[in-house]
């Protein structure tokens, strides 16, 4: 039996970027305990704040360790648990391609996305100054990536990258803040065929509260 310094908690809202780790966490196949944290609540209370002090979710312990930000949390546990082989070893060049993706997601994707949701995009002659550049350019290199994976960004090899990067194309094809292009359906249709995908998703809608 595990002791209680190797059991993986995860701390989560079902309307989240959680819904990215709990996908990751169900590739891997690895026991983990919920803890779903409240909007405005439980998740800014000191208990939580001590966790994580920006009062957000996800965010996991493991190991003594504390990890936050979905992308972070995806690389950890890629690397923690070696046997579901979601991680190239250190020595393979595809680690390289492997980061690549998912930096590019986590720091232009996230942040052009943002910024076209809140109307916050520079205008075009200080694109210079946003990590981004454009709101354009980052999605053409986004579609860049979803054409390369065929099935998945590393080849026939699924990673951490797939369910990392490949949530930001399914969340941004599900609530439109992505466009609609023929690579990202296809590359999203792939993804949501995936079991772990489904047994995610359906964890997670199970601890949405009903409407009524």
């Amino acid at each position: 039996m595990a002791n209680h310094r190797d059991e993986l908690v995860f701390h989560t809202n079902p309307q989240s970027r959680g819904r990215i780790v709990r996908w990751m966490l169900e590739e891997i196949g690895v026991e983990y305990r919920t803890e779903v944290q409240s909007y405005g609540s439980s998740m800014k209370s000191p208990e939580y704040l001590a966790i994580n002090p920006m009062g957000k979710v996800p965010a996991i312990e493991h190991r003594g360790v504390v990890v936050t930000e979905a992308a972070a949390i995806c690389a950890y546990l890629a690397d923690a648990f070696p046997d579901a082989g979601l991680a190239p070893a250190t020595d393979d060049p595809l680690r390289g391609t492997w980061y690549r993706w998912l930096f590019f997601a986590a720091g232009p994707v996230e942040a052009a996305v943002s910024a076209k949701a809140l109307g916050l995009l520079p205008p075009p002659e200080r694109a210079g100054t946003v990590g981004y550049g454009s709101f354009e350019q980052t999605v053409d290199t986004l579609e860049v990536a979803a054409r390369s994976a065929s099935p998945w960004l590393l080849g026939d090899r699924f990673s951490a990258a797939d369910v990392y990067v490949g949530s930001q194309v399914d969340f941004g094809l599900a609530f439109g803040s992505i466009p609609e292009r023929p690579a990202f359906a296809a590359w999203a249709g792939r993804l949501r065929a995936r079991e772990a995908y489904q047994r995610a998703q359906a964890l997670d809608n199970a601890l949405i509260p009903a409407k009524g």
